[in-house]
Order: structure tokens, then sequence, then C-alpha cells
């Protein structure tokens, strides 16, 4: 039986948030990644948007038992679309891949009352980091939109389930990027 896969392209890139295993590094074309906001989450995330111009990178990972119920809980704001001919990967067959997104018309441009989450962010760029190196973690920012997006440093009490404590240099390769790109940070 040929799993079904996935393609994570914000939170799930890095590895410590889930169980998944055998992920492999893709790149998913005819999408781009923005911040949205959307009435079923408090905060801003990152989905994907259909754009003819535009590739990312991420990581796909099949889905055990093709039983996505689990998946579907996790990015439950998401809708679950095909994807396999729009990914590259170095896999040696062709499964059926998903990816999540939220539809157009449910989402909306994140504001100080529904900021994206630093802790959000740290957990996104560790996985870009470790899977892309810093050239592929600078490709992140560059390949989303949205960046006006207002975050709010919630780093000393995460508010992000999933957050994880990043390296001083990790830290340090966020808040350059952060400050480099001239995003507004709100203290709590």
């Amino acid at each position: 039986m040929q799993h079904a896969y996935f393609f994570g392209y914000g939170s799930l890139v890095n590895r410590d948030t889930h169980t998944f295993a055998e992920t492999h590094c893709a790149t998913l074309r005819g999408w781009r990644r923005v911040w949205r906001h959307t009435m079923l989450r408090p905060v801003a995330f990152l989905t994907v948007v259909p754009d003819d111009q535009s590739e990312i990178d991420g990581l796909i990972a099949p889905v055990p038992g093709q039983d996505w119920a689990a998946l579907d809980e996790r990015e439950r704001a998401y809708d679950r679309v095909p994807a396999a001919h729009q990914i590259r990967h170095a896999l040696p067959h062709d499964p059926q891949i998903a990816v999540y997104t939220i539809p157009s018309g449910r989402h909306g441009t994140p504001t100080e009352s529904h900021p994206a989450l630093l802790s959000y962010i740290d957990v996104v760029v560790q996985g870009y980091l470790r899977e892309f190196g810093e050239q592929g973690a600078i490709r992140f920012f560059d390949t989303t939109d949205g960046w006006d997006t207002p975050v709010l440093d919630d780093r000393a009490d995460p508010v992000y389930p999933r957050h994880r404590r990043l390296t001083r240099d990790e830290r340090g390769f966020v808040d350059d990027q952060l400050h480099t790109r001239g995003i507004r940070i709100l203290h709590r």
C-alpha cells in the first residue's frame, strides 16, 4: 500500500513539532506563503495562496495508514487540497500529496488584535534553518508575503502550543531577519 503524503510549509517543517517519519525536502510550485487571520483562530498563521510565479520550499511526509484525522485536526482552520502535480521531490515514486490552505473568503489580513506569534515564527524558522540552512531560511522570509503583519513577542511565555526553545544563534537569526524587514513587534 502506498502512503498519501502532505506538504508542510510552516511549523510542519520543524520535525520537532510532529512525529511523522520519513520527511523529505520538497518544493511546491504555483503557491505562495502568506500571513493570514481566520476567525477560527485568535492569531495569524501561515497559509498558501495560488500564485503561478511562485515556488516555496517545505517538507513532505507520509500520513501513517492514510489516516488524515489527526493532521486534519491540527490543521483545522485549513482545507486539504491535492497538490502532487505541483510538488518536486526526490522520492522514487509519485505519491498522492496534499497541501493545507485557508480558502479565499475565509481569511483576512492580520491586525494588532490578531497578530502573528513570535513563538510560531521561531518554530517555523528553526525548521527552515535545520532543513535548508541559512540561505533556505532567508528564502522562507523572501517567499512569504504579509510581513507587515504585527508580531506579538510571546517568547517569555509562549502562546503557540508547539513552541520550541531556540539556540542563541537561531534566536539571533530570527531577530535579525525581523529587524531587517522592519517588522513591527508588539510587546505584552
